[in-house]
């Protein structure tokens, strides 16, 4: 019986210190930073492509509610 005792406390001990190093750990840290800097560029971006679309119009993107070659080839 004593033998069983010190057993379950040894194994309570090794799931504490288990524990212990997961909660330390930081394993996944790089995910969540990389992450953030992923959707800072897509929003940064954005913001870019968006600013260049309102100053210069089609010059940046072409819309295809113009007819540009109607008189090229008069």
């Amino acid at each position: 019986m004593k033998k069983k005792a010190e057993n379950m406390g040894f194994k309570a001990f090794c799931k504490v210190h288990r524990a212990k190093e997961i909660l330390a750990g930081n394993a996944g840290e790089n995910y969540v930073d990389t992450g953030v800097k992923v959707l800072i560029a897509v929003v940064i971006g954005a913001l870019l492509l968006g600013g260049l679309y309102a100053l210069f119009g089609d010059v940046v993107m072409f819309s295809s509610r113009y007819n540009h070659d109607r008189n090229c080839y008069a």
